[in-house]
């Protein structure tokens, strides 16, 4: 058995029947919580989903999205921390596990424009539609730099489930202007820099992003680094189970 069917076996299959049918396998997905600093708290970069969006309208969030196969054919120049990448391969292979970070750092480029990495030569090369456009700014992106910070399954009674890694980075690796509302593709909406305080008042935040602010501010009062764990939600046999990676 190798690690994703060991992963499958052990979160996903037990006890997860949505009615009288299996529940829908969940996609791999991830996603970045963006960490300015200065001012007199931290502020983290969050969106709105657009109403016609199928999986939570209306809902504030971070920047990410599903795992592409052209995530697995990038190599970066700086891999993951060694923590993060033992806490990742739970279940999963290396490539994998670089797949996972190096999705929550396009797709916040795709949703944002934020292009998040180091001028670097040569710049990586790829068949990639969606790397080509990144790495079009001659920037590489950069993994050693992302703490994990938690990771949550998608209720097996959900029509659309998502096995998210939330990743955490320094804005301070984003190159080029950090605009105060930056542009991108137009999936999140009303993109902009939420103070820490603020964002825990909003009301249309979904019960994990909620939670995942809360690992936030804990893990930035303690000063953890990449070594820190986090929780893991998920649901086993009808009931919520919190574990930790």
């Amino acid at each position: 058995m190798d690690g994703d069917e060991q992963h499958d076996s052990t979160y996903i299959a037990k006890g997860e029947l949505r009615g009288n049918a299996r529940a829908v396998r969940p996609k791999d997905a991830a996603t970045l919580l963006i960490v300015r600093h200065g001012g007199r708290e931290p502020r983290v970069l969050m969106g709105k989903r657009a109403a016609s969006h199928k999986f939570m309208p209306n809902k504030f969030v971070f920047p990410g999205g599903r795992v592409d196969p052209g995530d697995s054919r990038i190599v970066p120049p700086h891999d993951l921390h060694p923590e993060v990448m033992k806490r990742l391969c739970r279940g999963c292979s290396e490539t994998k596990a670089r797949a996972l970070a190096l999705a929550a750092i396009r797709e916040t480029y795709e949703e944002t424009g934020l292009v998040i990495g180091e001028p670097h030569t040569p710049t990586l090369k790829t068949r990639s539609p969606q790397w080509a456009d990144f790495l079009q700014h001659d920037i590489n992106p950069r993994l050693d730099v992302l703490h994990l910070i938690a990771r949550a399954i998608t209720p097996p009674y959900r029509n659309r489930r998502f096995d998210a890694r939330f990743f955490m980075i320094d804005a301070e690796h984003i190159q080029g202007e950090i605009h105060e509302r930056p542009q991108g593709s137009g999936e999140l909406l009303d993109l902009h820099w939420v103070g820490l305080s603020r964002a825990r008042q909003m009301d249309q935040l979904p019960h994990i992003t909620r939670s995942v602010l809360q690992e936030l501010e804990r893990r930035l009062r303690a000063g953890e680094g990449p070594e820190g764990r986090g929780p893991f939600v998920y649901m086993r046999y009808g009931k919520s189970v919190i574990d930790s990676i």
